[in-house]
C-alpha cells in the first residue's frame, strides 16, 4: 500500500489499482454521507480529481493518485458511505484503474513514511 500527501491510498496488483482515502483522512472527516465514485470507462491522469467524498464537516474531492483508466467502482458506497469510516483502507475504497504507468505507483510513500510525513502536518 503507498500513500499521496493528500490521504489517498492505492494498491497495485499487476496493472490494477484499488484507491481509496486514509484511515487518518476518514477520521478527519467525520462521518461519511455521500460518496461520489467516478464512472467506469474515464480516464485520469495523477493528481486529477475523480471522486468526491462529503461528510458531515465537509465535501473533498478526491485524487488520482496515479493515472489510468477506471475498470471499477465500488458499488456499496452510493448505499453505505460509511463504508469509508467503517474500514478505509480495504472495503470503503472508491475504484480501480488500468495503471498507465506503473513507476507512479513507486513514487508514492509507503505506510512508514506516510507515517512520517502525518507527524509534520
Amino acid at each position: 500500500m503507498r500513500f499521496t500527501k493528500d490521504h489517498e491510498w492505492v494498491v497495485l496488483e499487476g496493472d490494477i489499482a484499488t484507491i481509496g482515502i486514509s484511515a487518518h483522512a476518514a477520521e478527519q472527516l467525520g462521518d461519511v454521507v455521500f460518496v461520489e465514485t467516478p464512472e467506469v470507462g474515464k480516464t485520469v491522469k495523477a493528481g486529477d480529481s475523480f471522486a468526491v467524498v462529503e461528510s458531515v464537516k465537509a465535501a473533498s474531492d478526491v485524487y488520482a493518485p496515479i493515472g489510468g483508466e477506471v475498470v471499477d467502482a465500488n458499488p456499496v458506497l452510493g448505499d453505505a458511505p460509511e463504508t469509508v469510516n467503517a474500514d478505509p483502507e480495504n472495503g470503503g475504497w472508491f475504484a480501480k484503474l488500468k495503471v498507465a504507468d506503473a513507476s507512479e505507483y513507486e513514487a508514492l510513500m509507503d505506510r512508514a513514511a506516510y507515517e512520517t510525513f502525518l507527524q509534520t502536518q
